[in-house]
């Protein structure tokens, strides 16, 4: 119900107050078009704004193809209230921003030289020969600033009807850049699409080129796709699996996902949680994947806690039992939840009373640990590393008794710690 309201309501805001008629919006062209013969198009919108106004979703990133190169954008807003960022001049690319909205500007242009990482380009003013080097033809459909479609790819068609097809011979757009094997795994499975034999047959033969590709582009393309509403749902699409497990063969535990569906509303979806249900197993495979695609630090310890609790948690009968309040202490409800999900989802069978747990898990109090520093310093413990190993040392006892710690215990505590150096 809440998804039809939310439909709905960008459906009307499509006709009746559509993005592009915003007041920074008609700023931005009405500069741009200063000098400019009129009726002339000198800058469409282009990409996701264009595909998601079509389906009535909401706009996010706004891309804006224009004639102009860099410097005549630049030239052309230099006394406005815009600020302009380079973010990609070797692309022909731009971000102008005015307050917190961002707007990427890239002039059209077509591809001289590609070797599968990078392109020579050659800036141009035609609009059908800039639809020409874009990738799919879902990604080349322009709309200007009065709402007016130009389609010269047929992709409202392909949109339509959930197909995401190369533009031109798919072998020759993968060839130009290798990335475009991950870009189609991505829109391809936003739009659960039918993948045609062909495209299939293209991808395998050019799978080797995301080797040359360098780690950090593909580890970006991979966390757009897991942000993906339906990501999930890529265990039903027998050809799409077959592409993300060739492109990925490090995520060995993907069906698990086979029952994903019995308990994605149970547990809140995040990246950590899709690579742990991918990565997280008795072998380490998440270290390896960590460094082979240098993931952030933050990433990098949460899998490693997952998987060293994973591990107890299949050796350990009591994890989820005696030791249950003492593990949700020590490492969170939401990482408790997700190892809790493993165990779910290796699994052949999940039953209804052990999705419940969940619910056993959200609803477990855990008390605050009733001392600090503070205390200490009123007990005469003055040296910061002293105070840090007393409280550390009281906090697990406290844990090891059932979350208790009487005065008598502490002082022992104290006293211990204090008469040594």
């Amino acid at each position: 119900m809440k998804k039809f309201i939310r439909y709905l309501t960008l459906t009307i805001s499509k006709y009746f107050f559509p993005f592009y008629n915003s007041k920074d919006i008609k700023l931005l062209f009405k500069n741009l078009e200063k000098g400019e013969t009129k009726g002339k198009e000198v800058a469409m919108f282009v990409g996701g704004c264009v595909r998601n106004h079509l389906q009535s979703k909401k706009i996010e990133d706004i891309d804006i193809a224009t004639i102009f190169t860099p410097d005549e954008v630049k030239k052309k807003l230099q006394h406005s209230k815009f600020k302009i960022i380079d973010t990609g001049i070797e692309h022909g690319s731009v971000t102008v921003v005015l307050e917190n909205k961002k707007f990427e500007l890239t002039t059209l242009r077509k591809d001289i030289r590609t070797d599968g990482r990078h392109a020579e380009i050659e800036t141009i003013d035609n609009w059908k020969e800039d639809s020409k080097r874009r990738d799919f033809t879902i990604n080349a459909i322009y709309l200007n600033k009065k709402g007016k479609i130009f389609d010269p790819q047929q992709g409202i068609n392909d949109l339509n009807n959930k197909v995401v097809k190369f533009i031109g011979d798919p072998q020759t757009r993968i060839e130009e850049d290798f990335l475009r094997i991950i870009r189609f795994l991505r829109f391809s499975i936003q739009y659960n699409s039918v993948v045609e034999h062909t495209t299939v047959k293209a991808i395998k033969l050019k799978l080797n080129g995301i080797k040359n590709l360098s780690k950090e582009r593909v580890l970006s393309e991979l966390q757009k796709i897991l942000k993906l509403e339906n990501f999930f749902k890529l265990i039903d699409n027998k050809e799409l699996l077959e592409i993300f497990c060739l492109v990925f063969p490090e995520f060995k535990k993907i069906d698990r996902f086979k029952n994903f569906s019995l308990i994605k509303n149970h547990i809140e979806n995040s990246e950590i949680l899709l690579l742990a249900i991918l990565l997280v197993d008795l072998k380490g495979n998440h270290e390896y994947f960590s460094h082979k695609y240098k993931v952030s630090n933050k990433v990098h310890e949460n899998l490693y806690l997952l998987g060293n609790k994973f591990r107890d948690s299949k050796f350990d009968k009591e994890f989820f039992k005696k030791k249950l309040k003492n593990n949700l202490y020590n490492i969170g409800v939401k990482n408790l939840k997700i190892l809790f999900c493993l165990n779910l989802l290796d699994k052949k069978k999940i039953a209804s009373k052990e999705i419940s747990f969940f619910q056993v898990i959200e609803k477990i109090f855990i008390p605050k640990f009733p001392f600090d520093g503070k205390f200490l310093i009123k007990k005469g413990i003055q040296e910061g590393k002293k105070i840090g190993k007393i409280l550390k040392e009281a906090e697990r006892f406290w844990v090891e008794n059932n979350f208790n710690l009487s005065s008598e215990e502490i002082e022992t505590i104290i006293k211990k710690n204090s008469s040594t150096n």
